[in-house]
């Protein structure tokens, strides 16, 4: 059930880059977990406060932003071993549905597209707030999670270990920490 404030909500808003993350976790050598974001995206909101179902999202990342705080391991993604970057510069997300799942919990599902392959994504998200900034722009905020298996969209490189294992693991977990505005 909708409530007065977040039927205020409604509109169309943009995402603020420069005050979101998209990133990731990836387990290396069977040991450790890396953590990588992309710097440059950009993407759309339309929330409904009155019918959250009728919500959507698009978010646009440019693969050869990829930061993992190692150059090297940053061009090595970047490569025909993993996004190739220059065949495939962005990686796309549209959403099909929207949910809401109680309280301040929903639930984005929608199309994944990486490497020219498009495969569903559900995005679980908590609804952190909403805020007007000193500037007076009217700002919402949304942290999200959900996991992926790297290889069903293509991305299949992998160095066997020594030990037994690999080097790195297929599974995936995306982290989203979004601000976004409304637009005027």
């Amino acid at each position: 059930m909708a409530t007065p404030e977040l039927t205020a909500l409604t509109g169309d808003y943009t995402i603020d880059a420069a005050h979101s993350t998209i990133g990731f976790t990836v387990r290396h050598a069977m040991v450790t977990n890396v953590k990588g974001k992309f710097l440059d995206f950009s993407g759309t909101l339309h929330l409904d406060g009155g019918d959250p179902t009728a919500s959507a999202a698009s978010i646009d990342v440019k693969m050869e932003s990829i930061d993992t705080g190692s150059a090297d391991r940053d061009g090595h993604l970047k490569s025909a071993d993993f996004f190739k970057t220059d065949e495939f510069p962005t990686m796309t997300f549209r959403s099909t549905k929207a949910e809401s799942l109680g309280g301040d919990d929903y639930r984005i599902t929608g199309d994944l597209e990486i490497l020219g392959t498009t495969k569903p994504l559900s995005i679980d998200l908590e609804f952190n707030g909403a805020a007007k900034d000193p500037f007076g722009n009217e700002r919402v905020g949304f942290e999200g999670k959900a996991e992926i298996l790297r290889s069903e969209w293509g991305l299949t490189w992998n160095a066997a270990l020594e030990t037994g294992g690999v080097l790195v693991s297929d599974k995936i977990k995306l982290n989203f920490d979004i601000s976004a505005i409304k637009n005027a």
